[in-house]
């Protein structure tokens, strides 16, 4: 999941600048490749985690909780450290942090410490942050302006096919297939028990070390190369309002609302989406870490239909039919079984596919000089990704371990940003 950080300084490109960009472009297309591995494996995580270090549902979700609670804390950061240092070397950072974090799961496995794993994970929330701030603006601004959308668009789709390859990476390389009940466990010798869950702990150490080396040869690459740093044109005196002046904007606080409910639903969606096939459809872990990699194609493909349809239809309209089928398919995975639930779940990637950055361009439209406080206040709400997926682990564990269930709470996400999409993208001045 692509997720814009900052609002990005407006930038000129000369003729002469644009012959030199495409090597700069292709390393910046490889770091939204990398930080979308990076969000996929965290749903092969938590199942995971969740079997290796012996945790309810609550607990295995503080896997979201520390990756989007530093993209929560991070985001005003690094936007000040690409403001002072520029792109290079923010890019350089991020890369960096993110790779300190990848290595860190050998000792995290080694201790099969919980709270290590966490630690880790939010460092490599930090270097996703930090790596986005700047790729994201890096992106726009490698090229003719008039072009700057479809540049964007381009890179985020390897971001995409990020999605759909991590889950087999993780399905063949973190998650063995060997699961034992409560029961089973309890029958072990202390020995036996333990050998199994160091067993299954050490199983990241290795898709880790190789993210992190990759990250470690990139920066390396970037350090060297020759990169424009291109500048940001002058900007016209602003006459926009403060940090939280801005929500005086009626559909700006709608649209900050339905960010926070919409990131909600798709982590929620993503991190029980295992152990939701396994329960729902009764499949093996390995056979839903495939079926999750079906989900990231639908995602991928339903993000080119909807960018197409988005010619002819208004965005909020098609927002509003989109969230009426997630609902409708979040009811089938928690009233049905066997296939029909997977088939709701490889759905709903293809039906949540244009709903961030269609709530994005509504929620700024019509803001003027308002337009970057206003894009700040719809990054920092992702933090929704940090606490929906931990009230539906707590919905989960209180239904007897019930994750069916569990998937009410995304249903009631897509109806508030069904009433954003109906009423809340109108732009009605300011709020009194």
């Amino acid at each position: 999941m692509a997720l814009p950080t900052t609002a990005a300084p407006v930038a000129v490109a000369t003729a002469d600048q644009n012959r030199n960009y495409l090597f700069p472009f292709i390393l910046v297309v490889g770091v939204f490749f990398l930080w979308g591995m990076a969000h996929s494996l965290d749903s092969i995580l938590i199942p995971h985690l969740q079997k290796a270090c012996q945790l309810n549902n609550r607990q295995s979700t503080l896997v979201d909780t520390a990756v989007f609670l530093a993209y929560f804390l991070m985001a005003i950061p690094a936007g000040i450290l690409l403001k002072r240092l520029g792109y290079k070397a923010t890019i350089i950072l991020g890369l960096l942090a993110f790779a300190g974090g990848a290595f860190l799961f050998v000792p995290a496995a080694d201790a099969r410490s919980y709270g290590l794993f966490l630690t880790a994970l939010f460092i490599i929330g930090c270097g996703l942050t930090t790596l986005e701030t700047a790729a994201n603006p890096y992106a726009a601004v490698l090229g003719p302006p008039e072009s700057s959308t479809s540049r964007l668009n381009l890179a985020a789709s390897f971001n995409g096919l990020a999605v759909f390859v991590a889950p087999i990476i993780g399905a063949n390389m973190i998650l063995s297939g060997k699961e034992y009940s409560k029961e089973q466990l309890a029958a072990m010798t202390d020995a036996v028990r333990i050998a199994y869950l160091n067993h299954e702990a050490a199983a990241v150490k290795l898709p880790y070390i190789v993210l992190g080396s990759v990250l470690v040869a990139v920066a390396v690459l970037f350090f060297f190369s020759k990169l424009p740093e291109v500048k940001a044109a002058e900007a016209e005196p602003s006459e926009g309002g403060g940090f939280f002046a801005v929500l005086k904007h009626k559909h700006l606080t709608w649209a900050v609302v339905a960010q926070f409910f919409y990131v909600g639903a798709q982590v929620c969606v993503t991190s029980f989406f295992i152990r939701m096939a396994k329960q729902g459809a009764g499949v093996d872990e390995k056979t839903a870490g495939y079926y999750l990699a079906v989900y990231g194609l639908l995602f991928m493909v339903g993000r080119f239909i909807g960018t197409a349809l988005l010619k002819y239809i208004a965005s909020q309209k098609l927002l509003s039919i989109y969230a009426i089928i997630a609902m409708a398919l979040c009811a089938v995975a928690v009233f049905g079984d066997g296939a029909y639930v997977i088939y709701a779940l490889g759905g709903l990637g293809f039906f949540m596919s244009i709903m961030f950055p269609t709530i994005f361009a509504l929620g700024i439209a019509g803001l003027g000089d308002d337009t970057k406080p206003g894009s700040s206040w719809l990054v920092m709400s992702i933090v929704g990704g940090a606490i929906m997926p931990y009230l539906m682990g707590s919905l989960i564990d209180l239904r007897g371990d019930n994750i069916q269930v569990g998937y009410l709470v995304p249903l009631v996400c897509y109806l508030v940003v069904l009433l954003f999409g109906l009423y809340g993208y109108r732009i009605k001045g300011r709020l009194v």
